[in-house]
């Protein structure tokens, strides 16, 4: 019982860059008390002691604002910042090392019996304020954005954002983003501007075109090879290289202009 008494004391310091001392820990972290009280009152469930189990747990409600139902099932290290109004499910399952912040509920979306909650699975991070409905599984190190709305499962890896949730990135999209990565780089551009896990559609639009700059030079490169080897000569020329800080003096001086023009502009007229 120490030994994971422990476990969730160093879990607070590995997540919680505010965490000066073991007994702040101990005395203010309302997310380590919900949890220690849902070990008690799940033992008792288990062994059917409801009416007991769901005072405690009724009582851990009242004194850290967090609702945990004594049938959930919840793992090693878990760690729920801030906490309050956290609501967890009676069927929910939560892996090993999951990090949970304010106002995340873990819902159901019928009131039949049996598996009605969501599965989170190991190293899965649930932002402020979303909820998680019904019986689907949030994948290994799955991430969830604050307020997001999430009703289907969400592969291993992904982060979904939204109302409803859409997956902005997964472990299937590394491989475009390392390619963009050195397009971008090959071009002049931001790397970071249009990576894959970046929600704002302008940025993606970006990173399609690379994709398709990425392909065509490619095919081009190509082409050119081949009609070299049959005699011809084309592609001698190498391209001209697209310098970032060119479009950063333009700007520069459209903002001199507008300024100018702003200065210039009397609005008693």
């Amino acid at each position: 019982m120490f030994d994971r008494m422990k476990e969730d004391i160093n879990s607070v310091f590995d997540r919680d860059p505010a965490a000066r001392n073991v007994f702040e820990i101990l005395t203010n972290y309302p997310g380590l008390h919900a949890v220690w009280f849902h070990r008690i009152s799940h033992r008792l469930w288990k062994y059917n002691w409801k009416w007991l189990a769901r005072s405690l747990s009724t009582f851990s409600r009242w004194l850290t604002g967090i609702e945990i139902h004594p049938g959930a099932t919840i793992g090693r290290r878990f760690f729920i910042d801030h906490g309050m109004g956290v609501v967890i499910g009676g069927t929910a399952e939560i892996g090993d090392d999951v990090t949970l912040y304010q106002g995340v509920t873990l819902g159901g979306t019928s009131w039949k019996e049996g598996k009605r909650h969501p599965t989170l699975m190991d190293n899965v991070v649930i932002g402020a304020g979303a909820k998680i409905l019904g019986p689907i599984t949030i994948g290994k190190h799955g991430k969830v954005g604050s307020n997001s709305v999430v009703v289907k499962d969400v592969p291993e890896n992904a982060t979904a954002v939204g109302i409803p949730a859409r997956i902005v990135n997964s472990s299937k999209d590394k491989g475009d983003a390392d390619k963009r990565e050195k397009v971008a780089k090959k071009y002049g551009f931001d790397a970071y501007a249009v990576a894959t896990d970046n929600p704002d559609p302008v940025a993606k639009a970006i990173g399609r075109l690379l994709d398709h700059m990425h392909l065509m030079d490619n095919k081009v490169s190509d082409l050119c090879r081949e009609v070299n080897q049959l005699g011809g000569e084309v592609c001698q020329e190498a391209l001209p290289e697209l310098r970032v800080g060119e479009f950063d003096e333009d700007e520069k001086a459209a903002a001199k202009r507008r300024e100018s023009v702003t200065e210039s502009f009397d609005p008693t007229i």
